[in-house]
């Protein structure tokens, strides 16, 4: 796997670069948005820091998503609760607070690369291509979701979400197995990443009961006319 790290600190970088390629990657590490924004094509996996000198890490990450979509990291110092949000919301793939443990990380990049490898919203054998729920198209072979005609993008972890409660739109499925399912982490540390996406897939559709609360206990495709949420034991 060839992977670009975005990290200005030297000395970060030339630890996570003798730990990838220790574990044979390759790896170009860059310290500035340019350079960046430069190789993000060529790149496999992508390590982002949020600290750099000549943009704000949030929105090159926004510019990496319109031309990469290769899974990143974030891998910052930035640890509040604003921080994360804004970086799920923005596109990454997970997010990792410094200072973290080496191989923790290198644990997650795994994880990253095994569930895009092969994304839950990918049907196969007899399984539908497309699902509809009201004026909401799910195209899951396409990866694309329509509202009203109109296409609407989401970032490939919601759309992942999405395709995988659209995939079984009569059942409900509990936090931990959209989370083993989705993120490969039945136990993620920061699972609030769900309740993230889930925002995110109702703002972007402009349809709150697209996706359905159970309360206390999960998610499931709802009907774009209902109010998003519902009760539920657990």
């Amino acid at each position: 796997m060839h992977a670009l790290l975005v990290e200005d600190d030297d000395r970060m970088a030339q630890a996570l670069v003798t730990a990838l390629a220790q574990r044979g990657h390759s790896v170009r590490r860059v310290g500035r948005a340019l350079d960046a924004l430069r190789h993000a094509r060529e790149a496999q996996f992508v390590l982002l820091d949020l600290g750099l000198p000549d943009l704000d890490g949030l929105e090159l990450l926004r510019r990496l998503r319109t031309v990469c979509d290769a899974p990143l990291i974030v891998v910052t110092a930035r640890c509040e609760e604003r921080d994360v949000v804004q970086g799920l919301r923005a596109g990454a793939d997970d997010y990792v607070v410094k200072p973290f443990r080496m191989a923790e990380l290198m644990a997650r990049i795994d994880s990253v690369r095994r569930r895009t490898a092969s994304p839950p919203g990918r049907p196969t054998g007899d399984a539908a291509s497309s699902v509809s729920s009201g004026d909401v198209e799910i195209d899951l072979a396409g990866r694309s979701v329509t509202v009203a005609g109109q296409v609407v993008r989401l970032t490939r972890r919601e759309f992942d979400v999405l395709a995988f409660l659209a995939q079984r739109p009569d059942q409900v499925h509990s936090r931990e197995e959209i989370l083993d399912r989705v993120w490969g982490d039945a136990f993620l540390a920061a699972s609030r990443s769900l309740d993230v996406h889930v925002a995110g897939i109702r703002a972007k559709t402009g349809r709150a009961g697209l996706v359905r609360t159970v309360r206390g206990f999960g998610y499931q495709l709802g009907s774009p006319s209902a109010d998003g949420e519902g009760e539920g034991g657990g």
